[in-house]
């Protein structure tokens, strides 16, 4: 572990826009969340997502690869090109020494939707023969290589809405060792559909505050009462220093920590006083060579949800303890929503892209302060700070932690 490994690149598909979209309209308090317009869902108890809207497959890939991806993947390759591009990366002659770990929490629900309903009308000798390939979770990463000519290391982490955040600090560790020279890295998710939508409104996760969409996601706040289901993708290349600095890359963020633990608690909550997110928190600052005290910023996970911003409050305030009070803290889920596994890859994004212009985003729609969460949420604005380190938190169902430290880059 003796290579240093930065951030050359962003490639982005969110409900707010590719990456420069994303970062503007996250300081400007822009919200994705709208009433749901890809399907009929008059029917469900909740009708609001943060959807990607005006996406169109064939400004990426040709038609006719775009009909053999189902949506996450199709978001994971768009992403991948934008951030080859955001790097002016060039594979000649780096196809062995370029991964891809882009990985998706749920994968291809909507191919599984639309095959059931051709098995249950059609018969069996009708499914599509692209069926399996095209719901398969690591089809991201797969269809990426084929896209791109990356031939180096190539995995997909499947870890809830920790997914992002595992593939970019599993791709950290590969470039550090030398595995490869540089890694796409990233999440992608498609999971706003019938029975996605179903899935979470049953498991009560859901905001239903349907008739005010834009004030839906309201994390830390004591009125919050769910998250909002978002889509998309998010690619970061990681990349060593020296390679980086052999092309004459420009650097957004250097990577310096990361730290993977478990619960062992429940299959959907939290472990009290967030005791698995502590010990990532921890993890990943260790990692770092840092103490608490010299993190800047924290972008959440901050889900919106009673027991994740309860829980992960409480184990901020456990890990940096006296400074707790002082580190802002927001969640960016107030306006993207949450894009499950895609949610840590965005959420990283916003903290190199917060290292480079040293601005903080907001925690939107917070209004009525929770005496059980009592940080400094950077309330309904962004802030200017000095952030020369920054930290993105992710858990996910299952009870899979993960933790992220970027440093601002100097030389």
């Amino acid at each position: 572990m003796n290579k240093r490994v930065v951030v050359t690149g962003i490639g982005s598909v969110t409900p707010l826009g590719s990456t420069e979209d994303l970062w503007k309209n996250l300081l400007n308090g822009v919200s994705g969340i709208d009433t749901i317009t890809g399907f009929d869902a008059s029917a469900f108890p909740v009708t609001i997502a943060a959807e990607v809207k005006s996406f169109d497959p064939t400004d990426y890939m040709d038609r006719r690869d775009a009909r053999r991806m189902d949506r996450f993947c199709q978001f994971a390759v768009a992403a991948a090109v934008q951030c080859l591009e955001s790097a002016q990366y060039s594979m000649d002659g780096r196809q062995e020494r370029t991964g891809v770990l882009v990985g998706s929490g749920i994968g291809g629900i909507q191919t599984i939707e639309k095959q059931a309903q051709v098995l249950h009308t059609k018969g069996p000798d009708r499914i599509s023969p692209f069926f399996v390939p095209m719901l398969i979770p690591d089809m991201a990463s797969g269809q990426i290589s084929i896209h791109t000519g990356a031939k180096g290391p190539n995995s997909c982490s499947v870890t809830a809405c920790a997914t992002g955040t595992h593939s970019i600090g599993d791709a950290f560790r590969i470039v550090a060792r030398a595995d490869a020279d540089a890694v796409l890295a990233g999440g992608a998710e498609a999971a706003i559909s019938p029975l996605g939508l179903g899935g979470f409104t049953a498991a009560r996760a859901l905001s239903t505050r349907c008739g005010e969409p834009l004030r839906a996601s309201r994390p830390f706040d004591k009125d919050r009462d769910g998250f909002v289901m978002g889509e998309g993708a998010c690619v970061l290349l990681l990349e060593s220093l020296e390679s980086a600095q052999k092309r004459n890359a420009e650097i957004i963020a250097e990577i310096v920590g990361y730290g993977s633990t478990a619960d062992a608690y429940h299959i959907t909550s939290p472990a009290p006083e967030g005791e698995g997110a502590q010990r990532a928190m921890k993890a990943a600052i260790s990692d770092a060579g840092l103490e608490p005290e010299a993190i800047d910023y924290i972008n959440a996970h901050g889900t919106s949800t009673e027991y994740n911003d309860k829980y992960e409050s409480q184990a901020i305030g456990a890990v940096f303890g006296s400074s707790a009070q002082r580190v802002p803290v927001s969640s960016t889920k107030s306006l993207t929503g949450h894009l499950l596994g895609a949610a840590g890859a965005v959420e990283a994004a916003v903290c190199c892209l917060s290292l480079r212009d040293q601005k903080i985003p907001g925690t939107y729609n917070y209004e009525t302060p929770d005496p059980e969460c009592t940080l400094d949420y950077v309330p309904n604005a962004p802030r200017d700070a000095f952030v020369e380190t920054a930290m993105s938190n992710s858990f996910g169902f299952g009870g899979h932690n993960g933790v992220l430290v970027f440093k601002r880059w100097t030389s």
